[in-house]
């Protein structure tokens, strides 16, 4: 699958990548060719849904997911011309109103800007890039700002961004963007493919500063960040006027055969927002928080395996003159809380989620895991997770359920033809059984079929 780097162009994907991802290496200025270079991917997925969690949707659901890729890159110099153009298409074959923006991105380019790659600034220093045009982009976990794998269609922004490393491992970033409002975002238009190219305007103003650290004690790499949101009504598109402040910091360790790693992450969010979209809805003051933690080892035996622990905890809203939920903002789920597409219970906004997860890699073809999660309600009066299912009385308690996730991926041709199975189950706890608006028809079963050809 083509990837796309944050100070870069492509990227190849390994066989098997690290469970926990550090901030992206800087592309070396040197020993890239002069010229032009081309490269791409066409995905095909089948997923299916039973026992549907969402309300009031249909209670099975099953779609078949295409998503094309095309990436050119013309380098003379310092210079970098770079596009990419994606086609992300959706066809439902049971259930209403199943697909989203989030899936159906019809013929988009996705990313267009010039790039300048600086050199040395100075003796025995780092590199310097600059990019302008549109983008996509990956900061750190990437759970607050990052490239879409698994969905189909992907985050894009036009701004600005540089990138920069100094002495002794210190790398950083900073961007000025316009996120993209990707369309069509019509019923008929998502339904129907349709043709309609992404906008992007001052209403809505994406801007960050990103640091890493790497060898700050032993192996151990230090990040902080601060990310800013400024959003306003625009026309066809009104909004909760956010006004967010985004302020991290994550300390981890890569894994490594025969020794235990570690990462840890937290964020606050401060600034105002309004609790819905309705123009008399005022903004409040907003005070939220995340956490994820996770401990782990990798033993030194033939099929590398790495078992871990770990806990997501993401605030939920309550009664009161401040807005607690968290917001995710740009960032990707797939890595902590499962497949999402027609899946994609759980999320990191108002939930507590203790898990453990087993990852297996036993040759340079094969890599697989399986992994379970409790899931809670951190505030039992607001909306769980990612389900909108909600109970504003909180009498239905805040225990939700089990989530238990398998996949394995195998390169039938190596680089070239990778086949990716994964299946998933959220087995119902008090609160989804007992909530007024939740289904009560079942655990929800899910499971998906994707081949990917790279070229």
């Amino acid at each position: 699958m083509l990837q796309i780097p944050a100070a870069g162009w492509a990227q190849t994907a390994s066989p098997a990548p690290a469970p926990i991802r550090a901030a992206p290496a800087p592309p070396p200025t040197e020993a890239r060719p002069d010229g032009f270079s081309l490269s791409g991917s066409l995905r095909f997925r089948i997923e299916a849904l039973d026992d549907q969690f969402r309300p009031e949707l249909d209670p099975s659901a099953s779609a078949i997911f295409l998503r094309t890729t095309l990436a050119g890159q013309y380098r003379a110099g310092p210079v970098r011309l770079s596009a990419e153009l994606i086609d992300a298409r959706a066809y439902r074959l049971a259930g209403r109103n199943i697909i989203s923006a989030n899936d159906v991105n019809t013929v988009e380019l996705s990313q267009a800007f010039v790039g300048f790659d600086l050199g040395h600034a100075a003796p025995n220093a780092g590199d310097v890039s600059i990019d302008i045009g549109r983008f996509t982009m990956d900061l750190g976990s990437r759970r607050l700002v990052g490239r879409n794998m698994f969905r189909n269609a992907v985050n894009s922004f036009t701004g600005v961004r540089a990138h920069a490393t100094a002495f002794h491992g210190l790398a950083l970033t900073a961007f000025a963007t316009l996120p993209h409002n990707r369309l069509p975002s019509d019923r008929a238009g998502i339904d129907d493919n349709r043709v309609a190219f992404d906008r992007e305007s001052t209403a809505l103003i994406l801007w960050g500063v990103f640091g890493a650290r790497s060898r700050v004690i032993g192996r151990t790499t230090l990040e902080a960040y601060l990310i800013g949101l400024h959003e306003r009504d625009a026309s066809g598109f009104p909004t909760r006027d956010r006004q967010l402040y985004t302020a991290g910091v994550r300390l981890l360790s890569e894994p490594r055969p025969g020794q235990t790693d570690f990462e840890i992450e937290g964020v606050y969010q401060t600034g105002s927002a309004s609790r819905t979209t309705a123009a008399s809805d005022r903004p409040i003051p907003v005070s939220a928080w995340f956490l994820h933690a996770e401990i782990g080892h990798q033993f030194a035996a033939r099929w590398q395996p790495r078992v871990s622990a770990r806990i997501d905890i993401a605030s939920g809203d309550r009664a009161g003159a401040r807005y607690t939920r968290f917001d995710t903002l740009f960032g990707v789920r797939r890595l902590d809380f499962g497949p999402t597409g027609l899946f994609g219970p759980l999320g990191r906004n108002n939930i507590i989620s203790p898990g453990v997860k087993l990852d297996v890699t036993p040759d340079k073809r094969w890599d697989g895991f399986i992994a379970y999660r409790a899931a809670l309600l951190e505030s039992a009066t607001d909306s769980f997770s990612s389900t909108g299912i909600r109970d504003p009385s909180g009498r239905s308690g805040r225990f939700a359920g089990h989530q238990i996730e398998a996949r394995a991926r195998y390169w039938m041709v190596p680089q070239r033809l990778r086949v990716d199975v994964g299946a998933a189950t959220l087995i119902n706890g008090e609160f989804l059984q007992r909530a007024a608006n939740a289904n009560r028809r079942g655990n929800p079963l899910y499971g998906y079929v994707d081949l990917t050809v790279t070229f």
